[in-house]
């Protein structure tokens, strides 16, 4: 898998997963609608090749008025259904203001799922507004940055999550600002994980 890296974007082509299929269905209508998004954690390490299983995909979007939110409802209703809610109102009233995650999968099958959330502190405004775009095979995915979600993988701190910021600085080590990533390390106090797994 050939990958260009530049400061504007991650370029690439590869054989679609399911998953893959599934995140460029949603996000399509996302970037037709013109919401701004973003997907952090475990898929950006899926994406970029890394073996593993995962049952939803975490998107941070851009706080919204309802009119804009009932068109992505109207849009997402042919393919997708919402888990935990019936209706828009419902869904952006009770759920999205009140802080609570939307979650959206395929008609008829509940796995893999979107989780699907405003911003609730300001690291999600930071990584919404730093947003890296993605062009896999084509199709337009917004992520969020490499030098954030590293740590941010240590800082969650399980095997896996350990992993997926092992491969994803394996393979973007040469890439990364390491300005940036020092000091998402700092803020998130990773530093000693850094060192006994990365380094």
């Amino acid at each position: 898998m050939e990958i260009t890296y530049t400061e504007n974007q991650i370029v690439f082509k590869k054989q679609l997963n399911t998953l893959d299929k599934f995140v460029i269905d949603f996000t399509s209508l996302l970037n037709r609608l013109d919401i701004c998004y973003v997907i952090v954690s475990g898929y950006v390490t899926i994406l970029f090749g890394r073996s593993r299983v995962s049952e939803d995909v975490d998107i941070i979007v851009e706080r919204i008025e309802f009119d804009k939110f009932e068109k992505l409802w109207d849009a997402l209703k042919k393919d997708f259904v919402c888990i935990n809610a019936k209706e828009a109102k419902e869904a952006f009233e009770r759920y999205l203001q009140a802080g609570v995650a939307l979650r959206f999968a395929k008609k008829n099958r509940f796995i893999p799922n979107i989780e699907f959330k405003f911003p609730k502190i300001s690291l999600d405004l930071w990584t919404l507004r730093e947003r890296k775009k993605v062009l896999l095979n084509n199709h337009e995915i917004f992520i969020s940055t490499l030098e954030l979600q590293i740590p941010f993988k240590l800082y969650l701190g399980s095997e896996k999550d350990i992993e997926d910021a092992k491969y994803l600085y394996n393979l973007f080590k040469n890439n990364i600002d390491t300005n940036v990533l020092n000091e998402f390390i700092q803020k998130l106090k990773t530093e000693e994980l850094f060192k006994r797994y990365l380094e």
